[in-house]
């Protein structure tokens, strides 16, 4: 059995839960982050087996949050071992359609949201993070193939990817490895309306195996990944997208 401080962000639903519930079967003691599900967030806390679990509030966007944040998990779990950079933001906005005005706001809440909180955030744990500490990022395949809807999306999780890449020859000679998930899509709420949709036929056969992936299948990379025996995966971006996006 495991015995880590994990802080998983955006852990109130889908990757996140999915993620933290891992954490803890293996039993690791995990922060679940939320944004504003409290409700969900205690009803994840509740599910989660071991002991020693805590959910804490935080806007990823506030740098004064992030960092409140990082301190309150590390007092709470006396101490950090793992990040894991998974609350990220989905918006429409085609640039055909939207305002300039709409389409600052939209790239400037996502940019917040997925790029800068992230970035906080892992500043904020690296001077926690012991040697065999581990960062794992939640990127998407959209960072590779373009996201034309929600394109400050797909320009988040490119940048989320170099970020990554970044910090692991930074971290490296601490002993800590930073490595990142690029899911396509999962069968989240989140996604909902799209995979379950008109589109939903055609999202599936996206992937040569039919169909989408599940929370647990991400959260079963990102454990791997946090793990001892993935240390030399450090600065690595794994593909999760069921072959729908080959590079």
């Amino acid at each position: 059995m495991s015995d880590r401080g994990v802080l998983v962000t955006g852990a109130s639903r889908g990757v996140g839960a999915a993620v933290a519930r891992t954490f803890a079967a293996l039993g690791d003691r995990v922060v679940v982050h939320y944004g504003g599900s409290q409700a969900a967030a205690e009803a994840v806390l509740e599910s989660l087996p071991g002991t020693g679990h805590v959910a804490l509030q935080a806007d990823l966007a506030s740098p004064d949050a992030v960092q409140t944040l990082v301190d309150e998990a590390v007092k709470a779990l006396g101490g950090l071992d793992v990040l894991v950079n998974n609350a990220g933001i989905y918006e429409l906005h085609k640039i055909e359609e939207v305002s300039y005005d709409e389409w600052q706001a939209a790239w400037q809440r996502t940019l917040a949201v997925n790029l800068l909180g992230p970035a906080n955030l892992i500043w904020c744990a690296a001077r926690y993070l012991p040697r065999g500490g581990r960062i794992v990022n939640v990127s998407s395949r959209g960072a590779f193939r373009g996201e034309p809807r929600q394109p400050a999306y797909g320009a988040s999780k490119a940048g989320l990817n170099s970020l990554g890449q970044s910090m692991a020859r930074a971290l490296g000679p601490r002993g800590i490895a930073v490595a990142t998930v690029a899911p396509g899509y999962i069968d989240t709420d989140m996604a909902a309306d799209v995979i379950h949709g008109p589109e939903a036929e055609d999202i599936r056969a996206q992937s040569p195996l039919g169909r989408v992936s599940t929370p647990e299948e991400v959260a079963a990379a990102v454990v791997y990944l946090a793990s001892a025996e993935a240390e030399y995966a450090s600065g690595a971006i794994l593909d999760l997208n069921g072959a729908s996006h080959l590079r």
